[in-house]
């Protein structure tokens, strides 16, 4: 296994003057040569070919124009599969997607949660309590909060959603492989991430 190993340390040597802190670390080693695996993938690959390239149309505003229309898409599907339940809108079910699974929250929170500005999410979540699928009480620690718990015709309104909206979600993405999945919640998520640091005080 000699070509291996010389192969091995060769790829230690490149790891180490990319200056990588405790990069002693198998853990972050492994990281680095999965994404280096992934830049090589990506330097064999042509550059994608889009509408308008030749006269100046930006990748930034073809991934911009992508993102809208998936989203809009991806509303459709979900309305779809709401049609015949209690819900008004896909964000009702979604908040409660939510509180289940982080338990309860403050009204604040809650919208945040959902990048949503105070004034819908607000609204969202008065249909919720008028339609008894959540319930609001008073913080302990502050009473000027308000907290949302999700109640059990809340959690049954969304057990019996949960199918066609899974099924929603499944059509969304389809057309790509799981590789292709995985690397998109990759990419998606840095960005999301850049996004939550960066506009954490616009919403609300």
């Amino acid at each position: 296994m000699y070509k291996l190993l010389n192969h091995l340390l060769q790829l230690v040597e490149e790891y180490e003057k990319t200056g990588t802190p405790a990069n002693e670390d198998v853990d972050l080693f492994g990281r680095w040569l999965y994404e280096r695996n992934d830049l090589e993938k990506l330097a064999v690959q042509p550059e994608p070919e889009w509408a308008s390239k030749a006269d100046g149309r930006t990748a930034e505003s073809v991934i911009n124009t992508a993102l809208v229309h998936l989203y809009r898409y991806a509303r459709l599907h979900a309305k779809v599969a709401i049609s015949d339940s209690n819900f008004a809108t896909p964000d009702e079910l979604i908040y409660l997607i939510n509180l289940r699974a982080f338990g309860d929250m403050t009204k604040t929170a809650l919208i945040r949660l959902n990048v949503h500005e105070k004034s819908a999410g607000i609204q969202i979540i008065n249909r919720l309590i008028a339609n008894g699928l959540v319930e609001q009480s008073t913080g302990e620690e502050d009473r000027r909060n308000k907290i949302i718990s999700i109640t059990e015709s809340g959690l049954q309104a969304l057990e019996n959603s949960m199918t066609k909206f899974r099924q929603a979600s499944v059509e969304v993405v389809s057309g790509i492989t799981q590789d292709e999945k995985l690397e998109l919640i990759r990419i998606l998520t840095k960005m999301e991430n850049y996004h939550i640091k960066k506009s954490r005080d616009l919403l609300i």
